[in-house]
């Protein structure tokens, strides 16, 4: 029997009883990547639950995206097995946010289409816009300039010249990982203004926080939890700026919605992966191995 709290047992060969040892089916050894224990994505305490009201407070927004964060921050450093493929769909809802947001048709098939099926790199303004967020996931927590310069290209070529000189002063300054992601976003957006210097602004905020959080490699969050109809407000129907007095406050609310959503979608991947590493033993196909492992 495959027990998870033992990983010496999680690929321990195993025997057939009463078989002729001419019989025994042999398992495969488990390479150093696949030996894996499961990660434990605990859920959302009831009390942590964050319903953005009107009436609710500075306080209690920034408590439930501590709250999310930390969980989220339990469950990254163990850097389980479908860690990559967690951030690469984090990429993919941030992009659809972004198609949005900048107005464009392509919903999320057209916008993973453009990636996985371009024949050439000029894959159109969709897949430039999944391309930005495709990199920030998939890159180091670092800012260096030819990296936000790359950036702004994808953004429809807004000028970044001297930007990472302000985000590294931004992501050095004291202040808790929220709020200095806020102001992140805040000096991106007062530099590049308009729809394309916002996004960048966005994709700049994960990424100071990421780097505040010490995680290897930055998680899309900001834009999945920021247009979110319990974040519009007013008769309007107003979603937060970067510009607005209560800019930190809309980004504490839009990380503790996205981070409960991350959290849930980090257990399931983490429960398949799971389901994957336990079956891969018993597969008899050529190159199984390599198979799992790219899944």
């Amino acid at each position: 029997m495959v027990r998870f709290d033992d990983p010496d047992t999680l690929f321990a060969p195993t025997t057939q009883p009463e078989a002729s040892p001419a019989r025994v089916r042999r398992t495969k050894p488990a390479t150093a990547t696949m030996r894996t224990q499961p990660p434990v994505f605990q859920a959302f305490p009831s009390w942590a639950g964050f319903e953005p009201t009107a009436a609710d407070t500075t306080a209690a927004a920034f408590l439930a995206a501590g709250v999310g964060l930390a969980l989220l921050d339990a469950g990254v450093r163990q850097n389980p097995p479908s860690a990559a493929a967690w951030r690469q769909r984090l990429a993919l809802q941030a992009a659809v946010v972004s198609a949005k947001l900048l107005r464009l048709r392509e919903d999320e098939g057209a916008l993973r289409d453009a990636i996985h099926l371009a024949v050439s790199d000029a894959s159109g303004p969709a897949g430039r816009i999944h391309l930005l967020w495709r990199e920030l996931a998939t890159g180091e927590a670092a800012i260096d300039a030819d990296r936000i310069a790359a950036a702004a290209q994808l953004v429809d070529g807004v000028d970044a010249s001297g930007l990472a000189t302000t985000l590294h002063q931004v992501a050095a300054a004291p202040g808790d990982p929220v709020t200095t992601a806020a102001q992140a976003a805040t000096a991106v957006f007062a530099r590049i203004p308009g729809p394309e210097g916002e996004l960048l602004a966005f994709w700049a905020a994960d990424l100071v926080l990421a780097i505040r959080l010490r995680w290897k490699r930055p998680a899309p969050l900001l834009l999945n939890g920021l247009l979110k109809p319990a974040l519009r407000r007013g008769a309007t129907g107003r979603r937060p700026r970067p510009d607005e007095a209560d800019w930190p406050q809309g980004v504490a609310r839009a990380y503790a919605l996205a981070c409960a959503e991350a959290q849930g979608l980090a257990a399931l991947l983490a429960r398949r992966a799971a389901t994957l590493l336990e079956v891969w033993p018993r597969l008899r196909a050529r190159r199984a191995e390599q198979a799992i492992e790219l899944l």
